[in-house]
């Protein structure tokens, strides 16, 4: 939702700093690589307690990963470039899940949980990508949802900087939100995949 409210806000900057790193010769697929190994570092750092410097390393990498795809669209956009991408915003995903299921081993079991409506969402917005006709600007149909990756972001922050009073808390709020986005998604799948026939 905020992804694609603030996307104008936003542009300019992002437009900015993806010129940059062109005329500095980097490729698109390359920031995707630097955004991946810089959210690795973040839940490396969450896992030895340096919270509130993890959640300044991930939200770099989520800057870096907002980039790499306006580059992607400056450019020749690659194939491989958006499997890297989708694939790892969800290894970063799942390596701050899994820093504070190793580091609170109490809340394991809510932890499973969000990791697994995460595994349910992005499994019903990828074949959603598949197979409804895209019509905006991502490389895919992007299934819009009242959670998309800047709120996965501010769920995860809050998850890492309350943690570990109000882990469970946090925790359930985020798996609930997921619920209700992939629900959302395949409602309105079925809206225009209905219209399609």
């Amino acid at each position: 939702m905020l992804d694609t409210k603030a996307r104008p806000y936003v542009k300019p900057i992002l437009d900015k700093t993806a010129d940059f790193f062109l005329k500095l010769g980097f490729s698109a697929n390359q920031v995707t690589v630097s955004a991946f190994i810089v959210g690795v570092m973040a839940a490396i750092l969450v896992g030895f307690g340096w919270m509130w410097t993890g959640v300044l390393v991930l939200w770099f990498s989520g800057f870096l990963d907002a980039v790499d795809g306006t580059m992607a669209r400056k450019t020749k956009q690659s194939g491989f470039g958006t499997v890297m991408d989708v694939t790892f915003d969800r290894v970063v995903e799942a390596g701050i899940i899994i820093a504070l299921a190793v580091r609170f081993p109490e809340q394991q079991l809510i932890l499973l949980l969000l990791m697994a409506s995460i595994l349910f969402g992005i499994t019903a917005f990828l074949t959603i990508g598949n197979v409804v006709q895209n019509k905006g600007v991502k490389s895919f149909h992007y299934a819009t949802g009242l959670a998309e990756r800047t709120e996965g972001f501010i769920l995860l922050s809050l998850m890492i900087l309350t943690a570990p009073i109000f882990l469970f808390w946090t925790t359930l709020l985020f798996f609930i939100i997921e619920i209700i986005s992939t629900i959302q998604r395949l409602v309105e799948a079925y809206r225009q995949l209905d219209k399609e026939e």
